[in-house]
């Protein structure tokens, strides 16, 4: 009696468990972000400056641009000096645009020095190409693009690059670091983490990436992995040479829209150099 009793409970749980899950993965974490810190310190380290990193909002049916909202204010709460996008604002441009709102959205961003975007590979797709750029540049984005410029904070010289797409565009790590001068820090953007590894041996301090959503769905034993996304998946790597390397698990999803222990994430460095 007591073991048929014991063995009910069980299936009774591993029916729940196969209900839960599946609510829990499409329905709820898509819905959640988290906000996660990461000090970094360079040098004599006594500038401060706080770098916020969005990545992969991908807007689409299943990820409509009015849940920006939250995102928005969680943002903003956090006073970023300088924002940083690092590609796929959208999933499937050609099924959903919506740019108008997009670009509210994005616009209500807020950073007391400036915001830079990337391309990512959907950003390319879909007819998404005729109209990413002029989507960031009207939400007061830079876009970079195989380029940089130099900024100042508080005397001291802070470069900022973007490599294009390393899938659909044409990266060049040579022509990005052309743009760059004698500075005491270089942050440099793109969206495959993998390429990070062409920045080694450039004096490089910080490489922030995109593109794996962390494999977007934890599974038991197995990581999901992305192409150029499958040596650094998600989290902060600190390369050959000591650069610094961090891959934003994103905001939004892509192919199967469910999340499962890979919350959403808006990463914020505070930088001291």
């Amino acid at each position: 009696m007591k073991t048929r009793k014991i063995i009910k409970k069980i299936l009774l749980l591993l029916f729940l468990i196969v209900v839960f899950i599946p609510i829990y993965a499409f329905k709820i974490e898509p819905r959640l972000s988290v906000v996660h810190h990461i000090p970094l310190s360079y040098g004599e380290a006594k500038t401060e400056l706080k770098v916020l990193q969005l990545s992969d909002i991908q807007v689409s049916e299943s990820y409509q641009a009015n849940r920006l909202t939250k995102i928005v204010d969680k943002v903003n709460q956090k006073k970023p000096d300088i924002i940083v996008f690092t590609g796929d604002l959208f999933d499937n441009y050609s099924q959903y645009a919506n740019e108008t709102e997009i670009i509210q959205q994005l616009k209500n961003m807020q950073a007391t020095i400036g915001k830079y975007a990337v391309w990512g590979n959907h950003d390319y797709g879909g007819g998404a190409a005729n109209i990413y750029r002029y989507v960031m540049n009207s939400a007061d984005f830079t876009v970079l693009q195989n380029d940089g410029e130099t900024i100042d904070v508080n005397g001291k010289q802070v470069f900022i690059g973007g490599l294009d797409d390393s899938l659909l565009g044409n990266p060049s790590v040579d022509a990005t670091l052309s743009y760059r001068s004698q500075v005491d820090y270089s942050i440099l953007l793109t969206h495959e983490p993998d390429v990070a590894d062409d920045f080694i041996g450039t004096d490089t301090q910080l490489v922030l990436a995109g593109h794996s959503h962390g494999g977007q769905v934890w599974l038991p034993f197995y990581q999901v992995t992305n192409v150029l996304a499958k040596k650094y998946t998600r989290g902060l790597y600190t390369l050959a040479d000591g650069t610094k390397l961090y891959v934003n698990t994103g905001i939004g999803t892509t192919s199967v829209h469910a999340r499962f222990v890979v919350i959403p994430e808006i990463s914020v460095f505070e930088i001291t150099f």
